[in-house]
């Protein structure tokens, strides 16, 4: 469905596939995109996301059997149930572990739940890294939430999608992507310190810049081991800096970039490298904030190029796709900056871009992108949305 849809079209959509109208709650989760800050939120550092206007729509109706049963507008024909009295595990479909995941953590909290039937209607990409998982499992929690009438607190419930994707869709993910599809303020980018989970907004004037997403249309699975690499071999650096230092390192958050370079002998290539990345990253980051906030949007970008090139040399986390489309991105007059967002191996791209330069970055990057690869990229501009609500 179209990324302008109404409550009225949400709620019609859920009339034709349960066969029911009545007594319907409709709630919304937004995707994200990350500025900056990329593979930085589980070592313990800082990102700079905000909420994108794609979301996914929630429309729910409360049972009073305990059965919980969903939808989705993207698997047409499928339909996920279990129970609330029974011991919840992951199964099939596999896209409902997410919200059988939600489930499951709630019921752990003690919280007294309802069932429901709820059908999700996504206008995010998939595999994009633009937390499409994120917002499915903060809409299935709002469903709970406008269902049973309940109130928990926003970063308790972040938490607790955290966990359910850890445990029922093996993603080991840090807490930016709940976090931001919760707590995203309308027209501000939010720095989140990823350890005391404490967050500055920093506005975004769509006068003065634009945010342009463009997918490059390579899907990536981050349940892989690749993701899981990255993060055994962030620890591994961390327990290296440990002994060196002492233990006032708890995570790459800890240590700068000196003493990076010092130990790279003992940390072998490979960790060296990806430290180098989180350690600079962090830096950019907190510095990319403070110049958003001054609307120094050229620094900001060339920033954005840094990372970029810091998650492709030292990260290893980009790939042709994503390279060619930042490079093609920065060749256009009125690009500030450009960078792969998400966690990689396909995916997005971000741009911060003059709103006089949309049209050209659109008509010229996809073209040339289709030529090379036989792909046409999807490209979207985005305002800074609100975070997740429950509509009506």
């Amino acid at each position: 469905m179209d990324q302008q849809i109404t409550i009225d079209a949400v709620r019609a959509e859920f009339a034709r596939v349960f066969k029911l109208s009545d007594s319907l709650r409709v709630v919304r989760a937004p995707g994200r995109v990350n500025l900056i800050g990329e593979h930085t939120d589980y070592n313990d550092g800082f990102v700079l996301p905000m909420a994108i206007e794609p979301q996914v729509w929630a429309v729910c109706r409360a049972r009073e059997d305990g059965i919980v049963r969903i939808a989705s507008t993207l698997f047409p024909g499928q339909f996920a149930q279990w129970s609330l009295n029974d011991k919840i595990v992951p199964g099939n479909p596999k896209w409902a572990n997410y919200c059988r995941g939600v489930t499951a953590g709630l019921l752990a909290t003690g919280i007294p739940l309802s069932g429901f039937d709820a059908l999700l209607i996504n206008t995010l990409p998939m595999g994009g890294g633009l937390s499409s998982s994120a917002a499915i499992e903060v809409a299935t929690a709002c469903c709970f939430l406008a269902v049973g009438g309940l109130d928990i607190d926003m970063q308790r419930l972040a938490a607790i999608c955290q966990w359910a994707e850890h445990q029922y869709a093996g993603m080991p993910c840090g807490i930016m992507d709940q976090t931001a599809v919760i707590s995203s303020k309308a027209g501000h980018a939010m720095l989140l310190d990823c350890r005391d989970l404490s967050k500055d907004f920093f506005p975004i004037d769509a006068h003065d810049v634009r945010v342009v997403i463009i997918n490059s249309e390579v899907k990536h699975e981050l349940t892989g081991s690749k993701y899981a690499d990255r993060r055994r071999e962030c620890a591994e650096g961390v327990a290296k800096f440990k002994t060196r230092y002492g233990d006032g390192i708890r995570a790459l958050r800890d240590v700068n970039l000196d003493q990076v370079d010092e130990s790279k002998s003992m940390l072998g290539d490979v960790v060296y490298h990806r430290c180098r990345h989180v350690v600079s990253e962090n830096r950019r980051t907190q510095e990319a904030a403070d110049l958003l906030g001054k609307k120094q949007y050229d620094p900001v970008g060339r920033l954005m190029l840094q990372s970029h090139e810091s998650l492709r040399r030292d990260y290893q986390v980009s790939c042709e796709e994503l390279d060619c489309l930042v490079e093609e991105t920065m060749k256009v007059k009125g690009v500030y900056g450009a960078r792969m967002t998400g966690g990689g191996f396909g995916g997005c791209i971000v741009a911060l871009v003059q709103p006089r330069a949309i049209e050209a970055v659109i008509d010229t990057v996809g073209p040339i992108y289709k030529d090379r690869f036989n792909r046409v990229p999807t490209a979207f501009v985005t305002s800074a949305a609100a975070g997740a609500s429950i509509m009506e």
